[in-house]
């Protein structure tokens, strides 16, 4: 057993990595609104992404998915973004 380092200092916020652990940005990006609320989730998975916004979106909020490309997709094509 290895023992702990307790004296570590987290990364300044400026020296955070963007995007997944190895660096990457992140294929997909989703944004749900509602009334005065917003939230924003971002996945490497397309599956994944599809998934949380159909939740969302069956709760009652207006969700959309960007690609890497810039593309957005509204719930009634998240069907083509699985396909694609």
């Amino acid at each position: 057993m290895l023992p702990a380092n307790c004296r570590q200092r987290p990364l300044p916020r400026e020296q955070w990595a963007r995007g997944d652990a190895r660096g990457c940005e992140l294929a997909y990006k989703m944004v749900a609104e509602r009334d005065n609320e917003k939230y924003s989730f971002a996945r490497e998975s397309r599956l994944l992404i599809v998934a949380k916004a159909r939740v969302w979106a069956s709760e009652g909020w207006r969700v959309v998915i960007t690609d890497q490309d810039g593309k957005a997709y509204a719930p009634t094509e998240f069907d083509q973004l699985l396909a694609a």
